[in-house]
């Protein structure tokens, strides 16, 4: 055979890879809105910067008929590119070819592209578009799996690892994504489910779609499993961009520093009368940050769930930040279950990834009631608490009002080392509101008046004035400084270039024991 013989061959090869299970069945996939495997990847990485790896795997298994189906890549397509000119490395599943389902070399792929991540210390984004694992190949497939979630577990905090849903996703096979840091799904084409809508019905007769059962929108609103709900395929691969634009590429870097036009000693007078009168009067604390963050550029994370406290990345001054929010127009922005596991394993992972932590704090407590304490409120708002505690990278914390009782504490308050902590001069720090204060203190006094409603009125006013406000914590050194609002950014600014020395420690230890 001739060198143009070969060479022929070799672009042959090449060729056949790129059309997966056929021409029929790209078709097909086309007519149900979905891009292939290798479209996907075109559009979300930089241009022409994909480079594959396994072009010519093909499947072990000869069984079942199976040795006389060798698809060429086996399913999956591997390697590794650009976003924004930063090293990524992604796979994505091809349902054109067995449904995507997973076999023994198919998972042997996306080790390897794995392994050359943690080894290189750049992302990992997988595109999930799979039937699960391949029944023909038994327990090796189920092996297969294994060996991924071992190497997503290895990765966590090392490297950031992204999973978008392209398609189903059932079984097994969710348990890769749900170890990953964030998860985007699309609206009305992918699904994540460890049982389908057929079983369901057959072991506890519930009649359900595959959408109520495990949709983009039950994920990212009921379940908080997704952390974005896209309306298409392109809008994921949009938000997976942004959201690596906040992202170092491991943990031993920093976010990257874009900085803008934005002056960093920007103030905003309207802050000063942003805060109601009323103490019980609702307000959008988004509105808030993005007075404050460079830009108006709020890129919040799980917008959908657990809507009474609020996540998501901003940039000060060109710095990212990772914020975290009391949402006062959402159940006063108390914390509940949901809030509190939302918001730990955010904190978390900006904490592993050198990420400052910015808490906007105006909360009334948590919730109370049965439902709450029955589901373990005290367990997983510990969870809260635990990762405030254990993080070490520069936290900063702005209380505009409400910071009461526990929940006080819990949100990144001077007492779990925060770094600096301001206070508006609307801020109320105490134990509990003045009315359930008074309710407490005075009963007696209260009920022996000769008009109960005046004495208690007369008290409540008296314990507001002494009590609910931002000077008591700060003559003891619990608030660093009380600011006027529109001093905010600057101040903020200002605290973050101070800390970007920061160092701090937990004691060695294989790792804590947090309150799953």
């Amino acid at each position: 055979m001739s060198a143009e013989d070969r060479i022929r061959r070799l672009r042959e090869l090449k060729y056949q890879a790129t059309l997966g299970g056929g021409e029929a069945r790209i078709q097909r996939q086309h007519a149900q809105g979905k891009l292939t495997a290798r479209e996907r990847l075109d559009l979300l990485l930089d241009k022409g910067s994909f480079v594959e790896l396994d072009r010519f795997v093909t499947n072990r298994c000869n069984d079942f008929g199976m040795e006389q189906q060798k698809v060429l890549g086996d399913g999956v397509v591997t390697g590794y590119g650009t976003i924004d000119r930063r090293l990524v490395y992604v796979y994505s599943q091809d349902f054109t070819v067995f449904g995507g389902s997973l076999s023994e070399t198919h998972a042997a792929k996306i080790c390897k592209i794995m392994d050359l991540a943690m080894k290189n210390g750049a992302p990992v984004i997988g595109l999930n578009d799979s039937g699960g694992a391949r029944i023909q190949e038994g327990v090796v497939s189920l092996g297969g799996y294994a060996d991924i979630f071992l190497r997503n577990t290895l990765a966590s905090g090392v490297i950031p690892q992204i999973s978008l849903i392209m398609g189903p996703c059932a079984g097994g096979a969710v348990y890769s994504p749900a170890i990953t840091d964030f998860i985007v799904m699309v609206k009305d084409s992918s699904y994540l489910f460890v049982t389908g809508p057929e079983v369901v019905k057959t072991v506890t007769h519930e009649d359900v779609s595959f959408e109520v059962l495990g949709g983009a929108l039950t994920h990212a609103s009921t379940s908080g499993v997704a952390a974005f709900a896209a309306d298409g395929e392109e809008d994921a691969f949009f938000l997976t961009r942004e959201l690596l634009s906040f992202l170092p590429s491991n943990n031993l870097e920093d976010p990257p520093i874009v900085r803008d036009e934005d002056d960093p000693l920007r103030m905003d007078e309207d802050l000063d009368t942003f805060i109601p009168e009323e103490p019980n009067k609702p307000y959008d604390m988004r509105e808030i940050i993005r007075r404050v963050v460079d830009c108006n550029d709020f890129f919040e994370v799980m917008e959908n769930f657990a809507s009474n406290i609020l996540i998501g990345y901003a940039r000060l001054d060109g710095r990212v930040v990772g914020i975290v929010a009391n949402q006062p127009a959402v159940l006063a922005g108390v914390l509940d279950i949901n809030a509190s596991v939302k918001a730990a394993r955010f904190v978390r992972f900006c904490d592993a990834f050198n990420i400052p932590i910015l808490t906007f704090v105006d909360v009334p407590g948590f919730l109370p009631g049965t439902a709450q304490e029955h589901g373990g409120i005290i367990r997983h708002g510990a969870k809260l608490l635990f990762a405030y505690a254990e993080a070490t990278v520069p936290k900063l914390t702005v209380i505009t009002r409400k910071a009461y009782g526990g929940a006080y504490d819990v949100m990144s308050s001077k007492h779990l080392r925060g770094d600096i902590n301001l206070a508006w001069p609307s801020a109320e720090i105490a134990v509990m509101g003045p009315d359930g204060a008074v309710n407490i203190i005075f009963r007696r006094e209260i009920s022996a008046a000769a008009n109960p409603e005046e004495e208690r009125a007369r008290l409540v006013s008296e314990y507001r004035e002494k009590f609910a406000n931002p000077y008591v914590a700060a003559s003891r050194g619990y608030v660093d400084a009380v600011i006027e609002p529109r001093e905010t950014r600057p101040r903020l600014i200002n605290a973050l270039e101070m800390l970007q020395n920061k160092r701090d420690a937990n004691p060695p230890k294989k790792h804590g024991n947090i309150p799953l």
